[in-house]
């Protein structure tokens, strides 16, 4: 890939993930605090002790839920998101931005890795808990952002600076918003409980469309490990449309697009304007910018716990690595070589995890 259009990609993908609650560099203060004091605030922060020193760059915790708030009856059985939900995470990602401004690294955490909780409270009640094995995806559910960033920051050793939260409903209409978004497969993408019915080709996904392609776990035997692929082709091309389409330079479009999302947006209380207005200003002037995806490593990806069934155990040797990487604010590592694998030929990734891939190889 020539490396005019990586340096674009780059751009394209740190412009928007920057802004991950929808606004960007010449927009505009009033704007931008417009849109930050319409976000839900959530203290993610208060009281943790015992945190990773912080590392040099930025550090945000981004997860996507299953909240069905928002969405009629019909809506949740034609989406297929029908059911209570669990108020878990469904989508759990670390983007890490360089303290240069210059490189932005995505690493999805699979949400059924096993961790130990620490003691906590549930929400809303005094019902005590004792630090227990758990996965990942209920840290949301038992103790809130707070406990899903305390678990974060306990697996991966990396300090969290930010927290964003995002729900199906805000997803869907964000996609909406910017008129669907191109995705494309080399075969066709079937999946009856999500709702996916995709053709091989070149695709455009309209909210719903794009909330079945994220969501998938039936499709291959991939299961989570595909779905998190596809996070992040998504993520790569969601980026692309908004920045090529002008929406994050565009205050009027910003604004539409925020008061659609501004309901089903949550975000920790240091997030705010002009926090924002400085990365989106340093993110407008990348000029060699690149953008990294990654998974994390694992050893085991159907490990049976007692009383939780099937989880995933990390490679720990190999996802230290990773995030050895990230506090020390490096590009993310590629996998080691195998001693036995000839020079030629790159060495597999380790079981259930994704090489480090650059923006341009995961996009259309």
């Amino acid at each position: 890939m020539p490396a005019r259009r990586r340096r674009r990609w780059g751009l394209r993908i740190a412009s928007t993930l920057s802004a991950l609650v929808l606004t960007a560099s010449g927009v505009g203060h009033s704007v931008v605090a417009g849109v930050t004091d319409g976000v839900g605030r959530v203290d993610a922060f208060g009281g943790l002790r015992d945190r990773p020193d912080a590392g040099s760059g930025l550090n945000i915790l981004l997860v996507g839920t299953d909240s069905r708030d928002g969405l009629t009856e019909d809506e949740r059985a034609r989406y297929h998101v029908g059911g209570a939900s669990c108020r878990c995470a469904d989508a759990i990602l670390l983007l890490h931005v360089s303290e240069d401004r210059e490189r932005v690294s995505m690493v999805s955490l699979p949400r059924d890795s096993l961790t130990t909780l620490p003691a906590h409270t549930m929400p809303d009640s005094t019902e005590r808990h004792e630090a227990h094995d758990d996965k990942l995806n209920s840290a949301l559910s038992h103790g809130g952002p707070q406990l899903m960033v305390e678990a974060v920051e306990g697996l991966t050793d990396t300090r969290i600076d930010h927290y964003l939260e995002v729900s199906f409903v805000s997803f869907m209409r964000a996609v909406d918003q910017l008129g669907g978004v191109e995705v494309c497969t080399t075969e066709p993408l079937r999946d009856a409980y999500a709702g996916l019915d995709l053709p091989a080709g070149t695709s455009t996904l309209d909210g719903p469309g794009a909330l079945a392609y994220v969501r998938a776990r039936h499709v291959d035997g991939a299961s989570d490990f595909g779905r998190m692929e596809r996070q992040q082709r998504f993520l790569a091309a969601f980026a692309d449309k908004a920045v090529s389409g002008g929406v994050l330079l565009n205050p009027g479009k910003v604004a539409a697009m925020a008061e659609a999302l501004l309901d089903s947006v949550r975000a920790d209380e240091g997030l705010d304007a002009e926090q924002m207005l400085e990365l989106a200003g340093l993110m407008r002037h990348f000029t060699t910018a690149s953008a990294e995806f990654a998974s994390v490593p694992v050893a085991d990806r159907q490990h049976e716990a007692p009383g939780l069934g099937s989880t995933v155990l990390w490679d720990e040797k190999a996802a230290d690595r990773l995030f050895d990487a990230l506090r020390h604010d490096r590009p993310l590592p590629r996998p080691e070589p195998d001693p036995g694998t000839p020079a030629e030929r790159p060495a597999a990734p380790a079981d259930g995890a994704q090489d480090t891939t650059g923006a341009d190889e995961i996009v259309c």
